[in-house]
């Protein structure tokens, strides 16, 4: 598993030696857009809308909309201040709390946490005191120059860190529109939605469910697979030409190799002796010819 991060998780005097591994992975099938007519995988440039014409990578600025087409330009530097500001390895747990209070909309991302060099025992004394006091811990931590919150708590002997949405970043409930107020239901009909909620219940067992969309997607392609109906871009084709033109090539120069490389030097030098003796054999002759017109 990728070490994505290394530091500590601290509380009060107590500090920890970490590092952090993604707990999850996206598994959403991710499909191509291709040209048509080729099968050519489509390019998405840079251009300015303004200019229009592509932009270069050093040609591009960072900038903050604060209001509709007003921007404040930030620049490399003073964003790397900021970040070098903000960039402590810490996973620091300020508060204690239950995970029940903790509404599950503001979870993020998952995060396993081991222990790092010289760890295990204060790692293994954080997840004793966690479960016995059946609390979690939020902390603060910065993940790629952004500060973020999060829970610590255990998950099958391994401490697990969520990210956890600051209360600005979830939108406010009581904009979303036609939300019925609450009024008195048929009693009747409330039993049996009830009885029916008794009948499908049972404890949660997450290996049942599966995304039917997806491995029905990769069954599709599978099929399509096993009948050859697979393409190639022309620029693969042509790649895959070259390659094989140059091990051509080169398993011809490994063979010279091994026969010694003389034969070719020998014929070589014989022709071009021949094409040199003929040369010098037809001169005198010329003279000759000349001789005899002159005496004539």
């Amino acid at each position: 598993m990728h070490t994505m991060w290394k530091g500590s998780i601290s509380f009060g005097l107590v500090n920890i030696p970490i590092k952090m591994y993604s707990a999850t992975e996206d598994k959403d099938i991710k499909l191509r857009t291709l040209h048509k007519e080729c099968h050519s995988p489509i390019k998405y440039e840079k251009v300015c809308p303004n200019c229009e014409k592509e932009v270069e990578q050093d040609d591009l600025v960072k900038g903050y909309e604060y209001v509709k087409g007003k921007y404040v330009i930030l620049t490399d530097e003073e964003l790397k201040q900021l970040k070098e500001e903000h960039e402590d390895k810490s996973v620091k747990i300020i508060d204690f709390v239950k995970l029940e209070d903790i509404d599950p909309i503001y979870f993020n991302r998952s995060y396993f946490l081991g222990p790092g060099e010289n760890g295990s025992k204060a790692y293994s004394l954080l997840r004793e005191a966690l479960e016995d006091s059946k609390k979690i811990g939020v902390a603060e931590i910065t993940i790629r120059s952004k500060q973020q919150l999060a829970i610590v708590r255990v998950y099958k002997d391994c401490l697990v860190m969520e990210t956890v949405h600051y209360p600005d970043e979830v939108r406010n409930v009581g904009d979303v529109p036609s939300v019925p107020e609450r009024k008195e239901v048929d009693k009747k009909e409330l039993d049996t939605a009830i009885t029916l909620i008794d009948q499908l219940t049972t404890e949660f067992d997450p290996e049942k469910y599966h995304d039917d969309y997806r491995e029905d997607v990769l069954r599709l392609v599978q099929e399509k697979i096993n009948k050859e109906e697979g393409t190639t871009t022309p620029s693969d084709l042509d790649k895959t030409n070259v390659v094989d033109l140059m091990s051509a090539l080169q398993a011809s120069i490994e063979r010279t190799k091994d026969q010694g490389g003389k034969t070719v030097k020998k014929k070589t030098e014989t022709k071009a002796d021949a094409t040199e003796k003929k040369t010098s054999s037809a001169q005198p002759k010329k003279r000759t010819t000349r001789k005899k017109k002159a005496s004539s």
